[in-house]
């Protein structure tokens, strides 16, 4: 036996005396079926080249498989080299970082590498410690659940067994932890930085074709981004856990067995890059894995978030790159044929390639769509172009964070890896806006753009969470289908996944399109069983419908158009505005920043030119931005003004002798809006008493807005309720001016005149003087001055603010002042440059005559600095507004602020305009007071001294909403309220509506609102619902009529008033609100 049979350890001499007598021991049959093991290897060898000769196969054959041979046998042990380093590596790691000698960056820890990555040894005992149990947990996941579930899905696979689970001792490591907190205080982020080199051994076996596979060695490293998040107030204090991989992880797998042949080379890349796919279509952005923790959680805006933003790359050109193309093997230099690869996250794009040149200009524009910053990066790879295999030139990477600072960034790149060479690259981060407001603009910045691409740039993102159907219809005989939907936008179109044997589907899955015009492109969503020849239901919807909707949203159910009847589908649908806040133009390169021959060689750009640091910025500091970038909602709010004038009829509470004798009250009047408190002033021993009280507010024109009036009769201890009424904001803006009386509900009698009146807000300086001059006339008498103006201000950011006394950074607020009252920004963080991005607004008495003041200080104590703008100053500014860096005073030269004030007038349609002299007049005589808008439509029908009726036959009036929800499929009528009824009693009357849709035989459309007591005026706001198509709606008469509610044995009137109101004289899809007169009984 040689000597290599001998046990290790033993030294030579020893090695042969020991081995001598062993051979005796070893039994005769082992030895003898050792040496035919070895023969039958030499003859297995042998044996493809004697069949070849036998079956007269060129020798070629031959050298081809041993050539495969050769390569497979390099390939692994290629694999079992990198294995064993990367096992090295992590138990050795502390030695390794520690040593003097340099090593590649590559092989270094993160925490080596980053200040900001945490080590976590703690974390890595716990799962050595855990190590063993989860490989028994994983045993029993493979051997009971996966293995029956896969011998299930075919019939080849029903001899399918796991013969060997063992996850080896090296546990998986976590070699650094990088905490974001800083970005949203809701969630917390983490960046775990994974890497696993592992002994793992699973095989598997067919029986029923003898075949045996497995993997024996698994490499896998990647950074691992953990969100918890949302952050709430109860035991888990974290809703969900959100994982991802931002980027593809580096997988390495050593297989054993049949899988052997995938170490062949060409297919070892194809079987990486299948598995890599399969894990990234779960844990690669855009996809995520999400655990909720909680329940009643609503996982899908957290499993599919909208993107954070979007980035448009111009590929413009390049510089210096290296020559491949070389000639006489290098002694003469040649050419390339460069293009370029572009990818951030799964999105990949490659240029054109420009033949023998070394100075390529491409001129291409790309658009990525970035779901994660910080995090996400763009990569751009050069490559020349040859007809085997092409040669690297260089690469280039890019933190999309300092994109989406910056907002735009023009610059040249130097490519690592490689001797020389640059590339030049424009990137313009693109928000995300949800109003269309800006659409037109957007449109037609990019039809004024050039560019090599076919296509022109995106207006819009298009996001479109498909989460599930229902009632879909069945299969031939009457069989569950398998259903997955195509979701098609022009000529793209995306596959959901497939949900297998049933009709109610939950797909949950998420699509991104880019839009070049919304108002000529639409959706659409085709249902089909899984082999795409039954069509199951089909929903189109025009992008333009978005564009009316609020916050760009639809999130409902629609029926599915060509399917089942009950069949709806769930889809939410949302459009975001790409919007670019710089007004540079795209295509306008910036200059090389240095000129060729300038020294520097090889087109290196000096690292001191870079402040951007390792990111390859080679640019100087950018400017900053002379101009702040509001929210488009910035100046948009109108102004509300209400005059108390007086109340009438007011009950007494005031009473004496057990109420035998009436007294007085004394009433006073509560406003509230929008969380606004006015109180009015009291009023002594009066039931109609006069205020003549003015308030102002400013107000954004939200939906569902109320104005609540509450009247109390002021006591020494509880004060007495004397009624109430609420106004609809809507109604106010919608009116513009009205001037009436309101009667108070939930008492017997009284009510409230008052003058109401919505400002909206014009950059109009002609207009302010005129306006000035009416406001001096008015006097009330709780001596408040009207508004003229109101100023927004947009505090953005500062610049070079003075340290704190201690010499560390301040944490800075700024306060806004104007006339007592006062605003503050919230406190940034440490930073001489802090930025706030909030808008404030003021009402303005007389802008010639009121300064708006600024201070900053460090957390509301030191002193940063300060600054005075007159606001006659804003007046002398085009459109009345000021938008620049101002100087600060006591603080530093360099101290600025960056702010926007917008000056807007009160357009009251109260005020008159002077005529000035011989203008349209012929009397030649002075200035004639001309009103400047007449009101149309003052409500003054319940003013004293106007009659309530027009007519001998009306009885009031009725106020509804008719209209046709188009995706409910319904008709609706709302009854708001009913004025001016007529009284069927001394005590008025008990009023409530009924009505009825016809034809209607068995009165199933009958509706009737509450009973409101005692009140000729009542507001009911009652919605009623009808599942009946447009075309039904339109053929219904509505039959109604408003009813004095009555006891059997009672003589009072019953009926008050009729109307009768045929559906198809009315646009039922966009909807009427409308007062309509009532007709009496006797007619």
């Amino acid at each position: 036996m040689p000597a290599a049979d001998a046990e290790p350890g033993m030294s030579g001499g020893g090695t042969a005396a020991v081995a001598a007598p062993a051979l005796p021991s070893q039994p005769p049959g082992e030895r003898a079926l050792s040496v035919l093991w070895s023969f039958a290897k030499c003859l297995g060898a042998l044996l493809p080249v004697y069949l070849a000769g036998y079956f007269g196969f060129s020798i070629s054959v031959v050298l081809f498989a041993l050539m495969i041979y050769m390569g497979w046998k390099h390939s692994r042990l290629e694999k079992v080299a990198r294995l064993k380093f990367a096992m090295f590596l992590l138990e050795n790691e502390k030695a390794i970082a520690a040593e003097k000698a340099p090593r590649s960056r590559r092989d270094l820890p993160p925490w080596v590498n980053f200040p900001d990555v945490e080590k976590v040894e703690w974390l890595n005992k716990i799962l050595q410690q855990a190590w063993p149990f989860i490989g028994q947990y994983l045993e029993k996941l493979l051997v009971e659940s996966i293995a029956p579930a896969i011998r299930a899905s075919s019939i080849h696979l029903q001899t399918l067994s796991f013969t060997k689970v063992n996850i080896g001792d090296k546990a998986l490591k976590v070699v650094g932890v990088k905490a974001h907190t800083e970005h949203d205080k809701r969630q917390v982020m983490l960046d775990l930085y994974l890497s696993y080199a592992g002994d793992v051994e699973i095989n598997v076996e067919i029986k029923k074709y003898f075949c045996k596979a497995g993997v024996k060695g698994v490499q896998l490293h990647g950074k691992l981004r953990v969100i918890l998040e949302p952050l709430i107030g109860d035991i888990p204090l974290v809703g969900a856990i959100t994982m991802f991989f931002i980027r593809r992880p580096k997988l390495d797998i050593n297989w054993t067995g049949l899988t052997n042949l995938l170490d062949i080379p060409g297919l070892h890349v194809i079987s990486d890059t299948m598995i890599m796919d399969a894990i990234a279509s779960y844990l690669v952005l855009p996809n995520r894995l999400t655990v909720p923790l909680v329940a009643d959680l609503h996982i899908a805006q957290l499993r599919s978030p909208l993107p954070r933003g979007v980035v448009r790359i111009h590929l413009l050109e390049a510089e210096d790159l290296t020559a491949k193309d070389t000639v006489i093997k290098g002694l003469i230099d040649g050419k390339s044929d460069p293009y370029a690869v572009l990818r951030v996250g799964t999105q990949i794009f490659t240029s054109h390639h420009v033949d023998s040149n070394l100075n390529p200009q491409w001129r291409e524009m790309y658009e990525v769509i970035v779901h994660e910053v910080p995090g996400q990066e763009l990569e751009v790879e050069v490559f020349d172009k040859d007809p085997d295999q092409d040669d690297f030139l260089g690469r280039v990477k890019v933190d999309l964070d300092i994109v989406k600072k910056a907002r735009v960034v023009d610059d040249w790149f130097n490519l690592k890896d490689v001797s020389s060479g640059s590339v030049h690259l424009r990137l313009e981060w693109l928000s995300l806006l949800s109003s269309a407001d800006r659409l037109s603009e957007v449109i037609q910045k990019n039809q004024n753009l050039t560019t090599k691409m076919a296509e022109p740039p995106s207006a819009a993102i298009l996001a479109i969470y498909l989460d599930r159907a229902h009632a879909l219809p069945m299969r031939k005989g009457n069989k569950d289908p398998s259903p997955m939907a195509q979701v098609s936008i022009q000529d793209a179109t995306k596959e959901s996944k497939t949900c297998y044997g049933t009709n109610s589907p939950v797909w949950e899955d998420a699509f991104t399109f880019f839009i070049q015009d919304p108002c000529k492109q639409g959706i659409d969503i085709q249902v089909k069983d899984d082999d795409r020849a039954l069509s199951l239901g089909s929903l189109s919807i025009p992008l333009n419908r978005l564009l009316e909707t609020p916050e760009l949203t639809m999130d409902q159910w629609f029926q599915l158009e060509n399917s089942g009847s009950a069949s709806r589908i769930y889809v939410k649908i949302v459009l975001r505005i790409l919007w670019l806040n710089d007004d540079a133009t795209p295509t306008t390169p910036s200059p090389r920043p240095l000129a060729p021959g300038s020294g520097m060689g090889q087109g290196v750009i000096p690292s001191e030119l870079n402040p951007m640091g390792p990111g390859g910025l080679a640019k100087p500091p950018p400017t900053r931005p002379q101009h702040t970038t509001p929210n488009p909602e910035f100046a948009t709010e109108g102004v509300l003004r209400i005059q108390l004038v007086e109340g009438q009829n007011l009950i007494a509470k005031d009473n004496f002798m057990g109420g035998m004798v009436k007294g007085k009250s004394d009433p006073y009047v509560k406003i509230r809006v929008t969380g606004i408190t006015f109180r009015s002033r009291t009023i002594k021993e009066n039931l109609n008493p006069i205020w003549n009280e003015l308030y102002e507010v400013i107000l954004t024109q939200l939906p569902g807005q109320e104005i609540q009036f509450e009247l109390f009769d002021k006591d020494l201890d509880q004060d007495d309720f004397l009624g109430r009424f609420k106004l609809n904001l809507r109604d106010i803006i919608s009116a513009q001016f009205i001037d009436t009386l309101y009667t108070l509900n939930d008492v017997k009698s009284g009510r409230v005149h008052l003058v109401l009146e919505w400002l909206p807000t014009v950059a109009d300086l002609p207009r302010l003087e005129q306006i000035l001059q009416y406001q001096s006339q008015q006097s009330y008498h709780n001596k408040v001055v009207p508004s003229a103006a109101v100023l927004f201000v947009y505090v953005e950011r500062a610049h070079g603010l003075p340290l704190k006394k201690s010499g560390k950074e301040p944490k800075v607020g700024a306060e806004i002042v104007l006339k007592g009252v006062s605003h503050r920004t919230k406190i940034c963080e440490r930073s001489t440059s802090p930025r706030w991005d909030e808008a404030f607004h003021f009402l303005v008495r007389d802008p010639r005559d009121e300064s708006l003041t600024v201070k900053l200080s460090h957390s509301w104590g030191q002193a940063l600095g300060s600054f005075k703008l007159p606001l006659r100053e804003v007046l002398f500014e085009p459109g009345l507004v000021l938008d620049r860096w101002l100087n600060l005073d006591a603080a530093l030269p360099e101290s600025q602020i960056l702010l926007r004030a917008t000056l807007k007038v009160l357009d009251t349609q109260l005020a008159v305009c002077q005529r000035p002299p011989g203008e349209a007049g012929n009397d030649g005589g002075g200035e004639e007071a001309v009103p400047r808008w007449v009101p149309s439509h003052l409500d003054l029908r319940q003013r004293s001294g106007f009659s309530v009726n027009d007519s001998a036959n009306s009885a009031g009036q009725v106020k509804l909403t008719t209209g046709y929800s188009i995706e409910e499929s319904r008709l609706f009528i709302t009854i708001h309220s009913c004025r001016a009824l007529a009284a069927c009693s001394k005590d008025g009357a008990d009023p409530y509506v009924s009505f009825i849709l016809l034809p209607d035989k068995k009165a199933t459309t009958k509706r009737r609102t509450a009973t409101k007591k005692r009140d000729l005026n009542p507001e009911f706001n009652e919605r009623f619902d009808f599942d009946f198509s447009l075309e039904e709606s339109t053929q219904r008469r509505l039959d109604l009529s408003v009813k004095n509610s009555v006891s059997f044995m009672s003589r009072e009137r019953e009926l008050i008033g009729k109307l009768q109101l045929d559906l198809d004289q009315i646009d039922l899809k966009t909807g009427i609100t409308q007062w309509y007169d009532l007709v009496a009984e006797a007619n």
